[in-house]
């Protein structure tokens, strides 16, 4: 089964009522087995815009990654997420094909 990722960029503009969002979002995301890869890391933004805080959030599979989003205990995060942030996110599904030097 192909894992899926949310993929995710925040300007956060109060930090101690994000921390709020934060002890939210940590009940569905451990439910639904996410694993963070990237989150909050030193970046460099090369190409394009950016945001200034940055997540790549690992899951068993896309549907799950979807479920997530989609649970009634996430959509509560958002809310208290929706007047102390913008954020992008986006769920993409994994890619399992071949890699760059493989035959």
């Amino acid at each position: 089964m192909t894992k899926g990722y949310w993929l995710v960029r925040v300007d956060i503009t109060d930090p101690e009522q994000y921390k709020k969002y934060i002890a939210a979002n940590a009940k569905p995301l451990a439910a639904y087995g996410a694993r963070f890869l990237v989150r909050g890391a030193p970046f460099k933004s090369l190409e394009g815009g950016s945001r200034t805080r940055n997540a790549v959030i690992e899951f068993p599979s896309y549907q799950a990654a979807l479920d997530c989003y989609n649970s009634p205990d996430y959509q509560a995060a958002i809310k208290l997420r929706e007047s102390v942030a913008t954020a992008d996110l986006i769920v993409i599904e994994g890619y399992d094909g071949p890699q760059p030097g493989q035959a």
